[in-house]
């Protein structure tokens, strides 16, 4: 009891920070009284969910160098997408679920509500905009698209690369799921290790 009593407390401004430290440094030093595979889901819960935003990366990249038909620099596009999403989403993912579920300051509905959020906007909207900048530079660059007509680049972008962003919408659904699904995994996870300090 002593636990939640010490977390749910309703303390002043200037104490709120080292609770929260003190909460976090209980979880991470309680870690080891679980199971290895729960270590490991905790711990490393923000590399999981950039892996899968590099996937994505990797497949916005593809999609749109197709629709626009671009050959030069491969190597180049496909290296970035897929390194800058798994760095964005590993560091936003674990400086906005997994450190302050740590220091209590989650609910489980903001926990999952959070997951959801950075691996959909990190993990499928940050990549698919800059493959479409970074391709959409190329092809103007080599010209192997036609060129929009003066005042219409928004409708001719946007209709030139339709097919790429309604196939997006299936690793969109993925990311949604996948990042509320480890959300509610690590909070489970934090609460088992409540619990076994209430039993001590």
């Amino acid at each position: 009891m002593a636990t939640h009593a010490y977390i749910q407390s309703d303390p002043s401004p200037e104490e709120i920070k080292p609770r929260r430290l003190r909460t976090a440094d209980l979880v991470e030093k309680n870690l080891w009284r679980l199971s290895k595979k729960e270590q490991i889901t905790y711990t490393y819960g923000p590399l999981y969910i950039g892996t899968t935003s590099s996937f994505c990366g990797f497949l916005a990249n593809y999609l749109f160098r197709n629709c626009m038909k671009v050959k030069q620099h491969p190597f180049q596009t496909f290296v970035s997408l897929s390194a800058i999403p798994f760095f964005t989403t590993a560091v936003t993912y674990k400086f906005l679920v997994t450190d302050p579920l740590s220091s209590g300051e989650l609910t489980m509905d903001m926990c999952i509500l959070r997951g959801a959020f950075v691996s959909t906007l990190c993990g499928v909207f940050h990549p698919s905009a800059l493959a479409f900048f970074k391709n959409g530079r190329l092809a103007v660059k080599y010209e192997t698209v036609p060129l929009p007509p003066r005042g219409r680049s928004l409708y001719h972008w946007t209709v030139l690369c339709q097919s790429a962003a309604k196939l997006m919408v299936v690793p969109m659904i993925l990311q949604i799921m996948y990042g509320g699904q480890l959300a509610f995994l690590q909070y489970k996870i934090r609460d088992r290790v409540f619990e076994l300090l209430e039993h001590d």
